[in-house]
Parts: C-alpha cells; structure tokens; sequence
C-alpha cells in the first residue's frame, strides 16, 4: 500500500505499509522494488479497522418494516457489505435476547444463532454477536449458555429495558410499535409485562448465573444504561468492567476513575446529542475524558464520521478521536491483534479519502479486500 498517510502513534506520516499473511508485515519510508499486488492510496489516510462494539442496525435488516421479516441469512449478508462499506472490520452485532416474543424473542434469537454460525467464515467482516440480555429472560439462560461457552458470543450486555417499555406504553403513538415488534395485541402484551415485572425477585440470581458463564469463558461484561452510581456499581462487582451509555456523566466519571472504558454512540456525536431527551452528549464526555469508545449503536456510518467530525470540530486531535472506534474498542475486547498500525498486527485497514467527507475508497480485512468502490 503505497501513497497514503498512515496514522502512526497518533500522527499522520507518508509510509509504505507492506502485508503477508493477513498481518502488517513492514512499514517502510519507500517503496522499493516492487512485488505482488499494490493498492495506491495517494490522497488518502490509511486507518486501522473499525472495531464496532455494538451495532444493533441489524435489527433493520431482519425486519426493516414493522411485521415484515427476511431470513437470517440475507439480513447477516445485507448488514456485512454496508459495514464493510464504511470501514468496519471487526462487528458485534447487537442480538437482544428479550422477555418479549418476536423479533427479541425466543424464536428469532434461535434461528439467528444457527444461522450466523454457518455464515460465519464466509462474511466480511470479523463478526461476532454481542448478546443483549434482558435480565427479566430467566428461561433464556439454558439457549445461552452454549453459545458463550464456544465463543459465539463476543460480548455480553446486562440489559434491563422493562422501565423503559412501560413509560412506551402509555404514551399511544409509542405504544403502537409494540403489536408489530412482538407480535402480541396490545392488552396481551400489556398482561404479559405485568407477569414480567412480577418476578423481579429473580433477576439477582439470573445475571449471577450469567455472569459466572461470561467469566468461565473469558467473554467481556458490560452494564448498559446504567443510571447511578449504585446501578454501576452493582454490576462491577459481578465483572461488567465496560460501561456502556452510561446515563449520567457522574457514571462516566466513576467508570473512569475505575481504569474501565465507558461506550457511547457514534449517533450521539454526529446529531450534537442523544434522540433521548436527558441523555449525556457523547462529544463532551469525550472532550472530558470520560467517554474512551464510540460505537455505531443503531446507524453503521457512525463511527468513521463520528471520528473525523470530532477532530474536525476541535474536540480532540485525530489520533485520539480514532481510537475511540478503532484502539480502544480493541482494548476494551481484549483484541490485542489489532486497533493499530503495528508490524505483526491483522491487516484490517481502511483507505478513507478525507475531503469533502470522509469516503471509505478500501477496505480489508486480515488483508482481503472486503470493499472496494467504484472510484477507488
């Protein structure tokens, strides 16, 4: 790869990056004599991978209309050519495994299991599932289990979105997504989360007993939306060490004090603040420090322009804002190949012309060209 600008240490220098084998084999000051393929990427930044922690946009991809639904096989193969196509090498797709029937339900989840593990291999990206687990989902333990056990799972979120729905329900144009998304009437689905909430009593020993699945096989824990101190804390202590949309910036503080990593969305940064009214803005707690990873959340484009916006902006310089979606997600995995520009690491790498805006020209992933475009 020759031509571009390689974000090394934090700086943007002209070098020659060589690849064998799907690692970072040489970055050289010249090119010298030439030998196999070449990709010229004069005009652009040569980056490392995107590494999405949560990506939950695939959930469009399974029903992109309310009660319509396409095969597991199609949305996974849909979803994996558009983050290629903006620079992300390494997925989590966000699966939530909810309480509710439908498309977070029991049936869907287990479809979606089988099928992603025969896809696999053959998709793009280095793609894994970040399970979302709704802690009311007592019974969903046992079809869990395996799938952390043998590294089908690449990260595992404590959930609890109960609160949230109620509050939905009573207000009416909210309330009407919910006949679509589970396939329940609304009275039913209104009995059924009475019926939830009354066994709350057993939600302690459900996220213990998921916990200790996520330690035994070395899977990360993160809380998510968590609402104070308290709410953090709790979950710390059974090993959740990533704090993900925390929802005050006192939650952001004390997970950093703590040395965890806090993970907000790239959406965040690129509206100038959360769709949720409240919310903290992802742009100030990563100007204070306080926010170490962006992900694509709910939109796929996120990170990479979420990242150029926040240097363009004056927010911090380049190399840090790129490590929130490249480095440091990568760290926060416990991906120690990649995230950076380093000889022996993967060659996932993304060719990004910068100007008017940031434009994906390459993408490869261990080296194979996972994206192309037409211009590039």
């Amino acid at each position: 790869m020759t031509g571009a600008r390689l974000l090394l240490g934090g700086r943007l220098e002209e070098a020659v990056l060589r690849i064998e084998d799907g690692r970072i084999a040489a970055i050289e000051g010249s090119e010298g004599a030439a030998s196999g393929a070449r990709l010229d990427g004069r005009g652009c930044l040569l980056l490392p991978g995107i590494v999405d922690l949560h990506g939950d946009a695939f959930e469009r991809s399974l029903m992109p209309r309310p009660g319509v639904h396409f095969p597991p096989e199609i949305a996974f193969d849909e979803a994996d050519r558009i983050m290629a196509g903006f620079g992300i090498t390494t997925a989590l797709h966000g699966v939530t495994y909810s309480w509710e029937p439908g498309l977070r339900g029991r049936e869907t989840f287990l479809a979606l299991a089988p099928a992603f593990r025969r896809l696999r291999g053959s998709l793009r990206c280095d793609t894994h599932l970040h399970l979302r687990f709704e802690v009311q989902n007592h019974e969903g333990l046992a079809d869990v289990a395996p799938l952390i056990a043998d590294g089908t799972v690449g990260v595992v979120a404590f959930n609890d979105h109960l609160e949230d729905i109620e509050g939905d329900l009573a207000v009416p144009e909210k309330a009407a997504r919910y006949p679509a998304r589970t396939g329940l009437p609304l009275e039913d689905f209104r009995a059924l989360m009475r019926r939830v909430g009354a066994r709350g009593d057993e939600i302690a020993a459900t996220v213990t007993a998921l916990a200790g699945m996520a330690a035994a096989a070395g899977v990360p824990l993160l809380s998510h939306d968590d609402a104070d101190l308290a709410t953090r804390a709790r979950y710390r202590a059974l090993g959740a060490r990533l704090a993900e949309f925390p929802l005050a910036e006192a939650v952001a503080a004390d997970a950093r004090a703590e040395g965890e990593h806090v993970v907000m969305g790239g959406p965040n940064v690129l509206r100038g603040g959360s769709h949720k009214a409240g919310n903290p803005s992802a742009a100030e707690l990563a100007a204070s420090g306080l926010c170490s990873v962006l992900t694509s959340d709910y939109y796929y484009p996120a990170p990479l322009h979420a990242a150029f916006k926040l240097a363009q902006e004056g927010v911090l310089p380049f190399g840090q804002s790129w490590d929130l979606v490249s480095a440091n997600p990568a760290e926060a995995l416990g991906l120690a190949d990649r995230g950076r520009i380093e000889p022996g690491r993967r060659a996932d790498l993304l060719l990004v012309r910068p100007e008017p805006r940031p434009d994906v020209v390459a993408t490869l992933v261990e080296g194979r060209r996972a994206f192309v475009s037409t211009g590039g």
